[in-house]
């Protein structure tokens, strides 16, 4: 069997499952005694461990069945949830994700765990807190409470139907090792049982049992007349079967339910057991049916895929200008109007086609959590961390280049502004700190928020260290503002940490963090408060392909300007331009604006101009702003980013180029760059 065309499907759900498994570990983290929690974990760690020996990844099968066997002994109670376990859980964890991104990159998947696995068959064989007679009376038909976790639902059927005399059993059947037709087996025990009573649940699902995807063990709970006894003995009669133990379920660990539910379910019990029919079952069937198996409506679709549909579009785009500037030439009102139809819907297909590269940005958050209880473990600090909007959707392309930055934002947020818990009890604080993640839509822009309750900024450090570095001088430093000053820590190797480690304090980093959100299009602010913490607020474009612009003459050239980056225009007197520190300057709104001439700044050949006016583009970048003097406004658009190429990028200021409708080529200015 030929399995490199599941290769890539292997590995999406490979981290699929392992992700699912960070994330359940957090939370039985916060509830131990969740055994829900448990079987998800289990569930995500079978699933690999059949993925994995069916592509011929022994190693990633075996480091999975190690870890698995720990998690069926917490399952059974057989095992304590402790931070130790938790923390060689975690290790085989980040191992399996080793070997999985060693196969994505074309590796062979295998890794040295052996020290994972004498720590997961330590865990598995000596730190056992149940006791072996123990385990044999839970074995036995004595009372337990329920193994299996059950919905409301299920919990109403339950007690109602003990209340009417009927007897609740979870039923633990365990096949031969060379059972070769699991399936059958199963199917031979749920007939003998739906013979006696009624099947409520079990594990694993029923789809899962029929598909065999299950070692050799199995639950059932029942509803029944009969006794353990009798039970017991007609399921053992069942060929290849190993061991079979039942276990009566205590009511005591259900709540109570409404009383318009419980009595419809157990007249439904009641006839299903007396052998009366019910009008209306199959009609009820068919709806739960209905509701209970919803058809799938989403495909794996190759990135590559998309972007080759996107380039084609941004082609059409192109062309689509192309035949606007025809249609204003000719002026033929069916020629306008088949114009005018075709720009609704391209623009209707463009929408589609930028939603389709749209990603949750929960897909660069998921890692985070993990990150920051490494981090809190390191530094001897606690730290919750809170996620808001990770449903906010971002362009596949920012999310390719947005996690780093995040990274190094909340690594500086954990070393450097939470506090260590006894500092925080001393100054009145919850020793526990709080990391806020928040993603909001606003515009055309998604704005990123990291907030910590730490000590904040030190103003008076940070200003200092940069006169010391030279960053800015004694006379600049006096007119900047709090927010400005802030941002002095982006700077390239600053850094106020008065040691080194290895989370963060060499001065790299947060000069990453900026020019990787401006290269993006984006602009990151700070805000912090002494004592109380510090805000750190990331803008960045929904999209990087296609962006609006204003076009505007600058003598015989072309030139875009992003929206984004806007403002407003305006026209100004000639009269109205000042001198200030050897620079043009203008007065604009009671707010002194340097003006920076294009035709200077990209060396366009011009003549003498005696205007006695200036066509302006007010920009900004943070609080600064500049008045960028043109010859003319053509007005907005929407155009294709194309980039410069690997000969033109160091340009400066231009941030790429696009194609007009009349086949001319404008660049795109960098507004970032010029004010800078």
């Amino acid at each position: 069997m030929e399995m490199s065309q599941y290769l890539e499907i292997f590995i999406e759900e490979s981290k699929e499952n392992l992700q699912a498994c960070n994330e359940q570990l957090l939370a039985l983290e916060k509830h131990p005694n969740d055994l829900s929690i448990v079987n998800e974990i289990f569930r995500a760690a079978h699933t690999l461990k059949g993925m994995a020996a069916t592509m011929g990844y022994d190693d990633l099968a075996n480091l999975t069945h190690k870890m698995e066997n720990v998690l069926d002994g917490i399952r059974n109670g057989v095992l304590a949830v402790t931070p130790g376990v938790l923390d060689v859980v975690f290790q085989a964890v980040d191992d399996l994700e080793a070997m999985v991104l060693s196969i994505a990159d074309g590796g062979d998947g295998k890794r040295d765990v052996s020290n994972v696995v004498r720590l997961l068959q330590e865990i598995e064989s000596g730190e056992t807190p149940v006791t072996a007679a123990k385990q044999e009376v839970a074995a036995t038909a004595t009372a337990l409470s329920a193994r299996l976790t059950y919905e409301a639902y299920e919990q109403t059927v339950i007690e109602e139907a003990i209340e009417q005399g009927f007897k609740c059993y979870e039923i633990s059947v365990s096949l031969r090792e060379d059972c070769l037709l699991k399936a059958a087996r199963v199917y031979m025990v749920f007939e003998l049982l739906e013979k006696d009573g009624e099947v409520i649940k079990s594990d694993p699902p029923v789809d899962q049992l029929e598909e065999e995807r299950f070692d050799r063990d199995f639950t059932v709970s029942i509803l029944t007349m009969e006794t353990a006894e009798s039970i017991g003995g007609k399921v053992e009669k069942v060929s290849e079967i190993e061991r079979v133990s039942i276990s009566p379920i205590e009511t005591g660990s259900f709540r109570s339910a409404e009383e318009n539910i419980v009595k419809p379910v157990t007249e439904k019990i009641q006839q299903d057991l007396s052998g009366e029919p019910d009008p209306h079952s199959k009609e009820e069937s068919a709806e739960n049916v209905k509701k209970a198996a919803p058809s799938s409506k989403t495909i794996r679709v190759n990135i590559d895929r998309l972007d080759i549909l996107m380039n084609l579009f941004e082609e059409l785009v192109i062309d689509r200008g192309r035949l606007e500037e025809i249609s204003k030439q000719f002026d033929n009102p069916e020629l306008n109007e088949t114009v005018e139809r075709m720009t609704r819907i391209s623009g209707d297909l463009q929408s589609i086609i930028l939603n389709m590269r749209m990603v949750p940005v929960e897909t660069v958050f998921n890692r985070f959590p993990r990150m920051v209880r490494q981090l809190a473990k390191d530094l001897d600090k606690q730290i919750e961390l809170e996620i808001e909007g990770a449903e906010t959707e971002l362009d596949r392309t920012v999310i390719d280049e947005i996690g780093d930055p995040l990274v190094h934002l909340i690594r500086n947020a954990i070393d450097h502004g939470i506090e260590t818990p006894e500092v925080r009890t001393k100054h009145g604080k919850e020793p526990f700190g709080t990391v806020k993640l928040k993603a909001y839509h606003s515009g055309n822009h998604v704005f990123i928020e990291l907030e910590d309750d730490g000590a904040g900024i030190n103003k008076e450090r940070v200003l200092q260290k940069a006169i010391d570095k030279g960053i800015v001088s004694s006379e600049q430093a006096l007119t900047l503002s709090d927010r400005q000053i802030y941002e002095l820590i982006l700077s390239s190797g600053f850094s106020t940490a008065e040691k080194l480690s290895d989370i963060s304090g060499r001065g790299v980093g947060l000069d990453v963090v900026r020019s990787t959100i401006e290269s993006l299009g984006g602009s990151i602010t700070i805000d912090s408060t002494g004592g109380e913490g510090s805000r750190f607020s990331i803008q960045l474009p929904l999209t990087l392909s296609i962006i609006a612009v204003m076009l505007v003459d600058v003598k015989s050239e072309k030139y875009a300007i992003p929206l984004s980056s806007i403002i407003e225009t305006a026209i100004i007197k000639k009269e109205d331009v000042l001198h200030a520190h050897n620079q043009k300057v203008i007065d604009f709104r009671g707010k002194v604006v340097p003006l920076l001439y294009l035709e200077e700044v990209f060396e366009v050949p011009s003549e003498e101009d005696e205007a006695d006016q200036y066509s302006i583009v007010l920009v900004r970048k943070g609080e600064k702003t500049a008045a960028l003097v043109v010859d003319s406004f053509i007005g907005q658009q929407e155009v294709v980013l194309k980039s410069l190429g690997h000969y033109l990028n160091d340009i400066f200021a231009i941030s790429g180029a696009t194609i007009l409708g009349d086949g001319q080529v404008a660049l795109i200015i960098d507004c970032n760059a010029l004010i800078n």
